[in-house]
């Protein structure tokens, strides 16, 4: 599996949210430029994240963009899978008719285990534990 600069990108500006959490809402062009990214792609992110209830937008003049839940509580998996659709290494691990051979197939159950280790990884590391642990390698072990 290989993740787009949808999931990447989207996973930084989710991580930026976390981070200042506690500022209130954070202007988009402030953190294009934190960032070093097009705030115009931000913007077709932030669309879909905010669709999916993970980002709340606050308008008039302190008005930016924030997190819809306490940074602990939002999974990287939810982001990634947000931006980038299912989570799986192979097609055929969520949609087995896609093969005629998946049920026999015997490499398989080696996709399976893949996806399922992935999704583990992503769904139990939340934009607080990255936050928190920014510096470490500790947080992929």
């Amino acid at each position: 599996m290989r993740l787009s600069t949808r999931g990447r990108y989207g996973t930084r500006l989710m991580v930026d949210l976390a981070q200042h959490y506690a500022n209130g809402p954070v202007p988009l062009a402030e953190i294009a430029k934190r960032q070093d990214l097009s705030a115009k792609y931000l913007e077709q992110l932030i669309i879909l994240l905010k669709g999916a209830g993970l980002i709340r937008s606050v308008r008039g003049r302190r008005g930016g963009y924030m997190l819809a839940r306490k940074p602990e509580k939002i999974s990287v998996g939810e982001i990634v899978e947000t931006l980038e659709g299912k989570l799986a290494v192979v097609d055929c691990v969520l949609e087995p008719d896609l093969c005629y051979r998946s049920m026999e197939c015997p490499t398989r159950h080696i996709w399976q285990g893949m996806t399922d280790v992935l999704k583990k990884q992503l769904f139990s590391l939340s934009l607080m534990d990255i936050v928190g642990q920014s510096a470490s390698v500790d947080v992929f072990l």
